[in-house]
């Protein structure tokens, strides 16, 4: 099993080019299974969540054609509804099959979802609305069996605003009869561009950007281009990184417009940022950050994705501050390992109190999800010695060549 040993060595200096979202490459990939023409997509990420993907669509029957960050999807020869435990316990975007399957075959069989282990993300929501369309839909021996002659256009609203949820029930509804109302939609901006991939491709959506989407059913879809957009994610983690080492960077390929929150975070913690259309540079004139207050909500709040990164530069700041997880219930995992470096947080139900240091120690660690990995990577990389980072299957899910891409930014970083 791989592991990243990195050697805390000061700031980061440099440029990144940023990679396509996962977050949004997932769902495009699956709404290719809703046309029977091909879908051409550009600034596909190289990270192991899309191999994943890949390889259920072939599974399928799809086939698929990739040319570095380029991707065609045929899915005219589709032969099964089938999505096995095997691939989909390693990632929980497959739940977003279950949608596209249904609509246009008429039947899914998918397995119960996998992926990072923080806290129960129940498929509750995903299920409800396919059943407000009109599916029948069964949980046995661990996976989801839907059927449905036609999905029929409904008014749901959604408990809670989940992605995928809004994700599965969009791709779901634009094959359905008749007109569909799905509220209290999440508004994360991946929704909005898989709206948009949608649209493209012939459907009739209205709302997009906003917590009530209409979508008026069609017959069938046609092929269409898309293009990811840049990972809102993957920017705030090496802007991240860059404060917490007080180094100075630009990140490049990226849309500053998704992050204004965590920018805002940045800002307060004492970096000076400045932004262009598909740029943004931090500075941190090669001072320590101040500790920062951080409260995870759905967008446009700061992202729970971002919580272990801002938890990792907290431990580093001057002061002591709270971050609070209102998103997961189990996404503090990372605490106990950032305590092997000297960390000084504390546990308080989903609060964590975290005292700054002005240096951690270098430590063998382990992470226990695809945050939780980049969390320790920042951490590793503003201590002292050496730092093994045990389990980076975790982060191949969800960064492309983040040891090179940090490499290249002056740290000491080697994979063995």
């Amino acid at each position: 099993m791989e592991k990243i040993v990195i050697t805390g060595n000061g700031p980061l200096h440099g440029e990144v080019r940023i990679a396509g979202a996962k977050n949004a490459a997932l769902p495009i990939i699956a709404a290719s299974l809703l046309s029977a023409e091909p879908l051409h997509i550009s600034n596909i990420p190289g990270v192991r969540d899309i191999d994943t993907a890949l390889k259920l669509l072939t599974l399928l029957g799809s086939t698929t054609e990739r040319s570095g960050t380029d991707l065609s999807i045929d899915t005219s020869k589709v032969h099964s509804v089938y999505a096995p435990y095997e691939l989909v316990k390693t990632m929980r975007g497959a739940i977003l099959l279950l949608g596209p399957l249904l609509a246009r075959f008429g039947e899914a069989d998918v397995s119960l979802p996998g992926g990072c282990a923080i806290g129960s993300r129940p498929v509750n929501e995903h299920i409800k609305g396919l059943q407000a369309l009109g599916a029948e839909i069964l949980i046995e021996a661990g996976y989801i069996k839907a059927k449905a002659k036609r999905l029929r256009g409904a008014h749901y609203t959604f408990d809670i605003p989940s992605v995928t949820a809004t994700e599965n029930l969009l791709m779901a509804a634009c094959l359905a009869e008749g007109t569909t109302v799905l509220e209290n939609c999440a508004l994360e901006p991946e929704v909005g561009d898989l709206a948009r991939l949608l649209t493209a491709m012939g459907a009739g959506i209205q709302g997009v950007g906003s917590s009530t989407l209409t979508i008026e059913g069609v017959e069938s879809l046609r092929g269409a281009s898309h293009r990811v957009p840049p990972d809102r994610i993957e920017t705030g983690t090496f802007l991240t990184a860059a404060a917490a080492t007080r180094g100075s960077i630009r990140v490049l390929d990226t849309n500053p417009d998704f992050l204004h929150h965590v920018l805002g975070k940045l800002e307060q913690a004492g970096a000076n940022i400045e932004l262009g259309p598909d740029w943004i540079h931090l500075d941190t004139g090669g001072k320590r950050c101040q500790a920062v207050h951080i409260n995870t909500a759905p967008f446009p709040a700061f992202p729970t994705d971002m919580q272990a990164q801002f938890m990792a530069l907290n431990a580093l700041s001057e002061g002591s501050a709270t971050v609070v997880e209102n998103i997961f219930e189990n996404r503090f995992m990372h605490v106990a390992e950032l305590q092997r470096m000297g960390a000084d947080i504390e546990l308080q139900g989903h609060t964590a109190i975290v005292r700054g240091r002005e240096r951690l120690q270098g430590a063998p660690v382990m992470a226990t999800d695809l945050r939780a990995s980049a969390c320790l990577i920042i951490a590793a990389l503003a201590a002292d010695g050496d730092t093994t980072i045990d389990r980076v299957y975790h982060l191949d899910r969800g960064y492309a060549n983040i040891d090179r891409k940090l490499a290249e930014m002056g740290a000491i970083i080697q994979r063995i």
